[in-house]
């Protein structure tokens, strides 16, 4: 409950709507006839709706029909790729990398990145996605996205053997430059791109770094199946191995995709030292015809996994409302199981596993006092998600992004009714066309690096 005689006005008060709030051991609950209160960067509380309208606030937003919950999180991602969104289509993903991507990202500016970083915002924005973990080149172009936006985000510069040490030491220096900026919204991590393209000198260098500075180490592993194959036939263990040899998994780090995993890499996570999280993007594997993450696996030794998207060259959207959805049926079906990973487990995996994930599961992923105001407000008055038998499945298997009324960042308001109060989308999209002939030729571009697995 909050005084009605508060010092001094909260800053935003949300009211008349459904809360989704999480109990002492983690389960999702729905609160009817609520309301949210902020105070500066953070929630005060969460109450009735009834106690709400005696508190003096700067701004209210009616949230009568609709749901307050946790910002999503995109525990994976390459914002700029939103720039190559449905280029290269329908193939193999070695293709995909060597034939069409890699040579055309050699064509990259730090311009292009930073418009398609400003376009991916926008999206995600609009998607109720209030962080994400970005994993790039160039930056700091993606820093100043994040700035304007109003987003929270995880950033790391990535990085190949290829470019000797002064790829390490690029990502390094930008993680310790940058940890901090966008008003404490931007956290860092350093960013080897994967076992298969960072030896094993710099994976145990950057194993090190993580543990001196206390930085999160987001990498790509056991993407696939090939993947994990071609690693032991080329050295004799699994990528997940490669990690623990490296010390990789006795610092903070976050795993993409990790749809190679198998049941004896299980015990090596098991004994990892570090906070060890996974990240799964399911409509990437569907489209490269991929196994997916082995979410019920990593459930039973402790990992908690994260929703992602990856980038919009490989998934065509930034939306995790897609991907909570996705994971909820693929894991049914993959599991033979109709039961497991219920609409609930499916919300856990969307607020609070996404959180802890991307190191921030202190701060973020749930509404309650003391947590960074990071919201959104769902519109659950439509026909496609009347009547509401069972809210959890409403949010998962019927409404959809679209349905996002309102989504908020440390208390800032950054679409109000479906309205994008801190992005020019048709400013960035005409600017951007305007690039994209120079980007897209391969003819002039060259593999900034082979796909092998």
């Amino acid at each position: 409950m909050v005084a009605a005689d508060a010092v001094r006005p909260a800053d935003l008060v949300i009211e008349g709507c459904i809360v989704l709030v999480h109990g002492e051991q983690g389960e999702i609950d729905f609160v009817e006839d609520a309301a949210v209160v902020v105070r500066g960067p953070v929630i005060e509380a969460v109450t009735s709706a009834r106690a709400a309208a005696e508190v003096p606030a700067v701004e209210r937003i009616d949230g009568r029909g609709q749901l307050a919950m946790p910002g999503l999180i995109n525990c994976h991602t390459h914002s700029p790729m939103v720039a190559l969104r449905s280029i290269a289509e329908d193939m193999p993903v070695e293709e995909w990398f060597n034939d069409w991507i890699w040579p055309i990202e050699s064509n990259l500016t730090d311009r292009v990145v930073e418009l398609g970083a400003r376009l991916a915002c926008a999206e995600m924005i609009r998607g109720g996605v209030t962080a994400f973990a970005d994993h790039y080149f160039s930056m700091d172009k993606v820093v100043a996205a994040v700035h304007d936006s109003g987003l929270r985000a995880n950033l790391g510069w990535a990085y190949f053997s290829s470019q000797g040490a002064e790829g390490r030491e690029r990502s390094l220096d930008f993680a310790l430059r940058t940890r901090g900026a966008a008003d404490g919204r931007i956290t860092t991590s350093l960013a080897p791109h994967a076992p298969y393209t960072v030896d094993d000198d710099d994976l145990g260098a950057t194993a090190a770094l993580a543990g001196e500075h206390g930085l999160l180490v987001h990498i790509h592993a056991a993407e696939n199946k090939a993947q994990t194959n071609n690693s032991l036939a080329r050295c004799g263990r699994t990528p997940v191995e490669v990690l623990e040899r490296a010390g990789l998994l006795d610092v903070d780090v976050l795993i993409a995709h990790g749809t190679g995993i198998t049941e004896k890499d299980l015990a090596v996570l098991r004994r990892g030292g570090g906070r060890i999280a996974v990240a799964s993007a399911p409509k990437g594997y569907l489209k490269f015809a991929w196994d997916t993450t082995p979410i019920r696996a990593l459930a039973s030794a402790g990992i908690p996994v994260g929703l992602a998207t990856d980038g919009a060259a490989s998934n065509n959207t930034l939306d995790v409302w897609e991907s909570m959805a996705l994971t909820a049926l693929v894991q049914k079906s993959v599991e033979g199981d109709p039961a497991w990973l219920t609409a609930r487990q499916a919300l856990d995996h969307a607020t609070t596993q996404s959180a802890r994930a991307i190191g921030l599961g202190e701060q973020i992923g749930a509404l309650a006092p003391g947590r960074r105001a990071d919201l959104i407000l769902v519109d659950l008055s439509g026909p496609h998600t009347q009547p509401l038998h069972d809210i959890a499945a409403t949010l998962v298997h019927s409404a959809r992004s679209g349905d996002v009324r309102a989504t908020v960042v440390d208390g800032r308001v950054l679409m109000r009714d479906r309205r994008l109060l801190t992005v020019d989308v048709p400013a960035i999209v005409a600017e951007l066309s305007e690039r994209l002939p120079a980007l897209t030729e391969r003819r002039k571009g060259r593999r900034v690096q082979d796909y092998k697995g």
